[in-house]
């Protein structure tokens, strides 16, 4: 096969991190390409080298032969390079032809050729055999649709290296399976893909090669995926043999008052009839499809969302909570968000700042924000989470997902909350860190804290969880005591759902 990009020696240093050395990769046309590493590995850095976004300090990169120096996006897609970021990059009050078309929209006399772009749309839509009007605004559409929109653009720059980084992340199993589908067609029809992913599954499902990176190296280049197992494939990422865990095994006490629960609650959303007990040092599980009710519901108990009738008790005392202020200083509950980028940190200021961010009334003083007790917060934090950051004064958007999560839960930490609703706590991270997270949630039980955790991952889920409430169609249809194996605490939640779905 032809090789579409060859990079060789590539390496780039910010101040106090050194995130590439010598790192190489090596794309062929027609081949789905694993880019795999830890949080922290390089594997951001290189795409962003890879795409223009940032030019290397050393090293080379040919793409169909020709030896390219980026300095800018622009040059990237100009060579053929497209991007489908985690993020997204669209515009959503404009139409789906208006993004598609939106870094090069065709031009005929200083106005746009409507005509030539109506051509270039329906040439990407049929690639795609994505059947949508292209004058729907891109706000219409799910999730799933707009990552279609997103590889469109890509087409529509006639890329013949795509790049996708955590293309997954907010899909469902039945919209990443046609995303699959797609990515296999723009293989055979001889497109390089580099798929970026924690999820190792998905990986050995789809991907041809694989490439690893370790703390900025390059440890596995562009070899055969069929080589390796996926043990091999986390130690190769860790640098060491992963030993298998013993499941933990919890004691909750139950004979005293819960210390947050629900009867009979309501919500705007459409939550009804929703009852649970939340025990002090308890981890209950939140479980359900997506479009469940379980992150709404989360959002309804911390006054997000409006509740509309049943009620809400901590400590056995009924609450009514406003808002996600009043819910934190008047009644020390906390909330790690699923969108930790969105909703849950500042990427844009530093490291301190963040974790901070819950703390200002305990240490501001006349003149606002005492700096020794915050640095002093913000040390504390980054040693019992072991953050990865060069300095407290490091921007969070700087850091990796997995450093980025950490700093998202250590400022609810720093609050010293009694209840912590976590949502999605591993999404977007690597195996160790994942591993990590799951240790540190259960310690931080242990040490009496009371959490309530929102998972996707059944098996993490099991891993953690006291109990499991299961969430269907906006109602909870069965609390399942969780005996830590496996097969049978699966069966009883999908029975669960089934017989719901059955009544309903």
């Amino acid at each position: 096969m032809k090789n579409r990009l060859i990079a060789t020696g590539l390496t780039k240093e910010y101040p106090g991190v050194k995130a590439l050395s010598a790192a190489r990769i090596t794309l062929e046309e027609g081949s789905i390409h694993a880019l795999l590493g830890e949080n922290g590995a390089g594997k951001s850095t290189l795409v962003k080298i890879l795409t223009g976004v940032h030019t290397p300090d050393a090293g080379t990169l040919v793409v169909d032969g020709t030896e390219r120096h980026f300095s800018s996006p622009i040059d990237a897609a100009r060579a053929g390079i497209g991007v489908v970021h985690q993020e997204r990059n669209v515009v959503p009050l404009f139409s789906v032809a208006e993004n598609i078309t939106l870094q090069d929209p065709p031009s005929r006399r200083g106005m746009v050729d409507r005509q030539r772009r109506a051509e270039i749309v329906r040439n990407v839509l049929e690639t795609l055999e994505f059947d949508v009007d292209p004058a729907t605004a891109v706000s219409e559409l799910s999730v799933a649709q707009i990552q279609l929109v997103e590889i469109g653009k890509a087409l529509a720059l006639d890329s013949r290296v795509l790049i996708l980084d955590e293309p997954t992340a907010s899909l469902t199993d039945n919209e990443t399976a046609r995303l699959f589908t797609v990515l296999r067609r723009l293989r055979d029809a001889g497109t390089a893909i580099v798929f970026v992913s924690h999820k190792l599954e998905e990986v050995f499902d789809l991907c041809d090669r694989v490439t690893i990176l370790r703390d900025g190296v390059t440890v596995v280049e562009s070899e055969p995926l069929a080589n390796y197992t996926q043990r091999d494939i986390v130690n190769l990422m860790v640098g060491r043999t992963l030993a298998e865990r013993n499941v933990r095994r919890r004691t909750v006490d139950r004979s005293g008052t819960p210390k947050l629960a629900v009867r009979d609650l309501a919500t705007e959303l459409g939550h009804t009839g929703i009852s649970f007990d939340l025990y002090p040092g308890e981890i209950l599980g939140l479980y359900g499809l997506v479009g469940a009710g379980r992150s709404e519901l989360a959002r309804s108990i911390l006054g997000i969302s409006k509740v509309t009738g049943g009620e809400i008790l901590l400590n056995g005392r009924p609450v009514t909570i406003g808002s996600m202020g009043e819910a934190l200083n008047r009644h020390r509950m906390g909330y790690v968000t699923e969108d930790r980028k969105g909703e849950g940190l500042f990427l844009d200021m530093t490291v301190r700042y963040n974790i901070a961010a819950t703390i200002w009334r305990r240490i501001s003083g006349w003149f606002g924000v005492r700096p020794r007790l915050e640095e002093d917060a913000a040390a504390t934090a980054v040693k019992n989470l072991s953050i990865k950051i060069s300095s407290d004064q490091q921007l969070v958007g700087q850091l990796s997902g997995g450093n980025q999560q950490k700093v998202s839960l250590s400022k609810w930490l720093a609050a010293k909350t009694d209840v912590l609703i976590i949502d999605e706590p591993t999404v977007g991270v690597d195996v160790r860190t994942k591993e990590d997270f799951q240790e540190l949630i259960l310690d931080l039980a242990d040490s009496g804290l009371t959490i309530l955790l929102i998972d996707s991952d059944l098996p993490e889920m099991i891993n953690l969880a006291d109990r499991i409430a299961v969430v269907h169609d906006y109602r909870l249809v069965g609390v399942v005591d969780n005996n830590k194996n496996y097969a049978d605490v699966s069966a009883a939640v999908i029975r669960s759902i089934h017989e719901s779905a059955v009544a309903a």
